[in-house]
């Protein structure tokens, strides 16, 4: 519970006196009530300081998902169209910067960012994200990297063509996609630029603000606005991002939440590697005086950990390094099981009943839309404080074997046939991306969209429309000025 999350791996030279300690602590609880022993922790505490005793401040919590299973609100939506729709985006995605690298080598582009937080955005964009329509609306900064899932959905949405997908980093022609979010370049989709790195977690703040302002003088109503803020945990280390925290606790911007794509790596590898990125970042933001929401299992953990009456795999979640979940997240589940739960039978008892393949299938929270979706509804409904939701993904989920969760993952701009087979196999695309259309005869694997009218169109369209339009969008309304009198 210290700032670096490793205090619990300090180990007990004394488990008797241990017990004895917080036997009587549970005492005073039951007995004298929680008042009382807030008090007695706080004398304790001045006494350690008086003594030169140091103990970090505890601002970090155990490595578990915030909300707990039975505070969960139910999940309003339709799971199978939504994991539908989520196929087809990440599908185009891959395939708009493997066409953009076929058509023109070294191109560029990013194919893992997206298919970590493709969960991230589509829980938003189907229940959360507010468009312009009779409304203010919510303000969405994007992570710049993501940027070809967030033209894959509108391409879904018919509001891009396949040729302008095509043109993907490729403007000087006219009527290209930009590898970035930048309103100059596309000025009636993009409304804020957040690429370079830092650029957006700091914008977001003062956004925050200044709708704060307006909202506190009458002039625009945006009361029920949100500004969200989508940011890479690497991105973290550049000074900007946390450098105005205080700020946003000190004028109590409730009107915003962070959105933290904890998928462990950076540019060129881990994050933290001997290290807890979450448990950094928790401690930073809630110092801060921030709301922190941690989304770090989904929800085939919860039996799991509803099991865990001694806390043995909540102490194993505490002490294991990003690095080890790193190498968890390429192995089998065979190696799981040996050096996850292995190495305490107590621990390997407690998943007995399962196969190698469902313990490696145990999923990260930031890509179970029920974790999502509680941890977002919670963010809106808070008051008094920003929000941060901390959220645990897999860089390059489900690119396959070679991609998902290597170092070299973002590196990684074209996909093979082999890879784009598994690809089509692990998203469940055998009906609609037929096999003969991804071989070496084919130049250019194909995109897809579902027809127009279709149940699974029908739902991606209206989810927009009940929620204000689509998102992003600019609109640019000058008013002309009427030239003065002679």
């Amino acid at each position: 519970m210290i700032i670096d999350g490793f205090a619990r791996q300090v180990p007990d030279t004394d488990p008797e006196e241990t017990a004895e300690w917080l036997e009587s602590f549970q005492a005073l609880v039951e007995q004298k009530g929680k008042t009382r022993a807030r008090y007695l922790l706080t004398k304790l505490l001045e006494r350690a300081r008086e003594q030169a005793v140091g103990f970090p401040a505890t601002v970090s919590s155990h490595y578990v998902n915030t909300i707990p299973p039975e505070a969960e609100p139910p999940f309003p939506g339709d799971e199978y169209i939504e994991r539908r729709i989520r196929a087809f985006i990440r599908w185009n995605a891959a395939v708009m910067v493997t066409r953009a690298n076929m058509l023109s080598e070294g191109i560029g582009g990013h194919l893992a960012t997206y298919a970590s937080s493709a969960s991230l955005y589509e829980v938003g964009f189907n229940h959360f994200f507010r468009g312009r329509e009779g409304q203010p609306g919510d303000l969405v900064m994007f992570q710049g990297h993501a940027s070809p899932g967030i033209y894959a959905r509108a391409f879904l949405e018919g509001r891009f063509t396949e040729d302008q997908m095509d043109h993907f980093r490729r403007e000087l022609g006219g009527g290209g996609l930009s590898s970035y979010p930048q309103p100059r370049l596309m000025p009636e989709f993009w409304e804020f630029p957040t690429v370079s790195m830092a650029l957006s977690p700091l914008a977001s703040i003062y956004q925050a603000r200044f709708n704060r302002y307006l909202a506190h003088r009458e002039l625009v109503d945006t009361s029920r606005s949100k500004v969200w803020c989508f940011v890479g945990d690497g991105e973290t280390d550049e000074p900007e991002t946390l450098g105005s925290l205080s700020l946003a606790a000190r004028e109590q911007l409730d009107n915003l939440i962070w959105v933290v794509n904890c998928n462990l790596q950076r540019l060129d590898g881990p994050v933290r590697g001997n290290g807890k990125i979450i448990q950094e970042l928790e401690a930073v933001f809630r110092g801060a005086g921030w709301n922190v929401i941690k989304v770090i299992w989904g929800r085939k953990w919860d039996e799991l950990l509803a099991k865990d009456v001694d806390g043995l795999l909540v102490a194993k979640m505490d002490s294991t390094v990003d690095g080890e979940f790193q190498k968890y997240a390429v192995e089998s589940g065979a190696y799981i099981r040996d050096h996850f739960f292995g190495p305490d039978p107590r621990l390997r008892t407690l998943v007995e009943n399962m196969s190698d393949e469902e313990l490696r299938m145990l999923p990260r929270g930031g890509h179970d839309y029920q974790k999502l979706y509680s941890a977002y509804s919670a963010a809106v409904a808070n008051e008094g404080a920003p929000t941060v939701i901390l959220a645990k993904t897999i860089k390059g989920w489900t690119l396959g074997p070679d991609i998902e969760a290597r170092n070299v993952t973002h590196q990684i701009k074209k996909m093979s046939t082999k890879q784009l087979r598994e690809l089509r196999e692990r998203l469940y695309l055998q009906d609609e991306i037929p096999e003969s259309a991804i071989d070496e005869e084919h130049e250019l694997p194909p995109y897809y969209r579902p027809p127009v009218g279709s149940d699974i169109h029908d739902y991606l369209m209206e989810r927009r429309r009940a929620l204000g339009g689509s998102v992003p969008r600019r609109g640019a309304a000058p008013k002309p000025l009427p030239a003065p009198a002679d």
